[in-house]
C-alpha cells in the first residue's frame, strides 16, 4: 500500500503545538502564506484579483482531492477550486481559506477508434487540443489556449466547433467527481445521472470534477478561415452585414466579431470566421466575409486548428487587468448597433474590446431541459472587455464596461452565459439558468446542502 506523507508545519505552527485533525496528507504539496513561492502561487489570470489564501494544496491525483476536501471540512475553511484560474471574477482563489489546485493533474488518454478522450481536470485547452489533434480529432474547447478545461466544461463551453457539434458540456460523456462529503463518484447518463445533468453547465456547485470523458469529432488538422477589417466609419453597415450573415449561416460556420482599436488609436470592426468541414465547401460559405464592403484587410486561408485555437492568446495574457459584463442577443439590431458604436467610441484605452461570440446552430437544437445551460435560443454573446495595467485606472475601465453593457441591455434576451459572469449577484446567476434554476437548487440540496462549494456562480441550497 502506498504511504502518503503528511505536510509538516501545515499551518506554520511549531512542532510543539498539536497538529490539526485530520492531518493533510498529499502526494502533491502545500504552499502556505509566508512560504517561498506563495505570491506566485496565489496569482490567477486576472491581475485585478489580489487574494491571500491560508494555503494552496497542489493535488497530484483524485485521492489528494479527497484528502484536501476532508481537511477543509474539518477546519471549516472556505474552499476555492482552481484548474486554469481563468475566471474573470477570480473565484478560483480566496482570502484566508484553502485553494484546492488541480493544475498538476494533466493525464489524458485519447481513443482514436471510439473517438473519446479521458482528460484530467488540470489540463488547459492547448494541452487538450494538442493531444486530440495528434489523431485529427477535437471537441468544442474555448478560445484561449491557457483556459482550464474544467471551468470551461462545467459552465457550458463555447468554442469554434460549437455550432457544428454543440457546447463542450454537450460533448461530455462522463465525469469523476469528489463530493463535499469526500466521496468519489462517476457521473454519466447511467450512473448518478442527476449529478451528470448538473455538471453539464451548472458550474462547480456540486463537487470537484477530477476527470472528464469527452466525445471527439474528426475535423482534420486545419480549417478554412476568413476575416475582414472594416474602418470605423463603415462599421454600422458591416455590423448589419455581420448580423444577417451570422444568423443565417450553416452550422459549419462559426463567425465571431469585435470592435477593436489599433495601437495607432484607429478603431475598426473585425469579422473572423471559420468553416468546420471541407475546404472547398468552406470557401463558398465564407467568401461573403471578404467580399462585403470596402475592408482595409481581408484573409481567406487554410490554417492549422491549433493555430486557430491559440489565435487570441496574445490579446489576453496572464497578469493584465480584466473586467467584462456579458449578455445574450437574438440579433444585432439597429438600436443595439447605435448604442454599441456610441459607447465604444469612448473606450478608455486601445486594448478595450467589444466582442460578439456566435452561438446557435447545434447548440440551439438541444432541448433546454437536457442540461442546466438554458440560453439556447441566443444567436450572439455580446460583451465589452476592458483590459488595462495600472490599478489607478480600475474605476475608469470598469465604469466604461458597465455603461456599455447598460446601453445594450434593452436589446438583450436578459440571459447570460455562466462562464462570463463576474461577481454580479444571485439574480444574474438565475438569469444564466432560467427555468432550470429550481432543479439545480434541488440538486444542490442533495449533493451539497451545506454549500461547501460556494466560491463559484453559486446556487444556494434551501436546507
Amino acid at each position: 500500500m502506498e504511504r502518503r506523507q503528511p505536510h509538516d508545519d501545515l499551518m506554520g505552527k511549531s512542532h510543539s503545538e498539536p497538529r490539526p485533525t485530520p492531518q493533510l496528507r498529499l502526494k502533491g504539496n502545500v504552499i502556505l502564506e509566508g512560504n517561498a513561492g506563495y505570491d506566485e502561487a496565489r496569482r490567477v489570470w486576472n491581475g485585478v484579483i489580489d487574494r491571500r489564501p491560508a494555503m494552496i494544496a497542489y493535488c497530484a491525483d483524485t485521492r489528494d482531492v479527497v484528502e484536501a476536501v476532508t481537511f477543509a471540512r474539518s477546519r471549516t475553511f472556505p474552499v476555492a477550486v482552481r484548474s486554469g484560474g481563468h475566471n474573470v471574477a477570480g473565484l478560483s482563489v480566496c482570502d484566508g481559506g484553502m485553494v484546492i489546485d488541480l493544475s498538476r493533474m494533466k493525464h489524458i488518454d485519447v481513443d482514436p477508434v471510439r473517438r473519446t478522450a479521458r482528460a484530467e481536470a488540470g489540463l488547459d485547452l492547448g494541452e487538450f487540443d494538442r493531444a486530440t489533434q495528434a489523431h485529427g480529432l477535437a471537441t468544442t474547447m474555448g478560445v484561449n489556449s491557457d483556459t482550464g478545461i474544467a471551468g470551461l466544461t462545467l459552465g457550458g463551453g463555447f468554442g469554434k466547433l460549437g455550432r457544428k457539434y454543440g457546447l463542450t458540456c454537450d460533448n461530455l460523456i462522463a465525469a469523476e467527481v469528489v463530493t463535499a462529503e469526500g466521496k468519489i463518484l462517476r457521473a454519466s447518463a447511467t450512473e448518478h445521472s442527476d449529478l451528470f445533468w448538473g455538471l453539464r453547465g451548472g458550474g462547480g456547485n456540486f463537487g470537484i470534477v477530477t476527470a472528464f470523458e469527452y466525445q471527439l469529432h474528426a475535423i482534420g488538422t486545419s480549417l478554412l478561415v476568413a476575416s475582414a477589417l472594416h474602418p470605423y466609419d463603415q462599421a454600422r453597415e458591416a455590423m448589419r452585414f455581420y448580423d444577417e450573415f451570422a444568423r443565417n449561416a450553416a452550422d459549419e460556420v462559426n463567425v465571431d466579431a469585435a470592435l477593436v482599436t489599433l495601437p495607432s488609436g484607429d478603431r475598426f470592426f473585425s469579422i473572423s470566421g471559420c468553416y468546420v468541414g471541407s475546404h472547398h465547401d468552406g470557401e463558398r460559405a465564407l467568401s461573403p466575409i471578404a467580399k462585403f464592403g470596402s475592408p482595409v484587410e481581408t484573409r481567406l486561408a487554410t490554417v492549422p486548428y491549433l493555430e486557430i485555437q491559440s489565435g487570441g492568446d496574445a490579446l489576453f495574457p496572464r497578469g493584465r487587468r480584466y473586467y467584462w459584463k456579458a449578455q445574450f442577443l437574438r440579433e444585432v439590431s439597429v438600436g443595439a448597433i447605435d448604442a454599441l458604436l456610441d459607447a465604444y467610441a469612448r473606450a478608455p484605452n486601445t486594448s478595450s474590446l467589444l466582442v460578439f461570440q456566435h452561438v446557435g446552430g447545434a447548440i440551439a437544437r438541444v432541448p433546454v431541459s437536457n442540461s442546466p445551460y438554458a440560453n439556447r435560443d441566443a444567436a450572439f454573446d455580446c460583451f465589452p472587455i476592458a483590459i488595462w495595467d495600472d490599478p489607478a485606472d480600475d474605476d475608469a475601465n470598469m465604469r466604461w464596461a458597465r455603461k456599455l453593457w447598460s446601453a445594450v441591455r434593452p436589446y438583450s434576451t436578459g440571459g447570460v452565459y455562466a462562464n462570463n459572469l463576474g461577481d454580479e449577484g444571485e439574480d444574474r446567476v438565475r438569469d444564466a439558468y432560467g427555468q432550470n434554476y429550481a432543479r439545480l437548487v434541488a440538486l444542490k440540496n442533495k449533493y451539497d446542502p451545506t454549500n461547501f462549494f460556494r466560491l463559484n456562480q453559486n446556487i444556494k441550497p434551501t436546507r
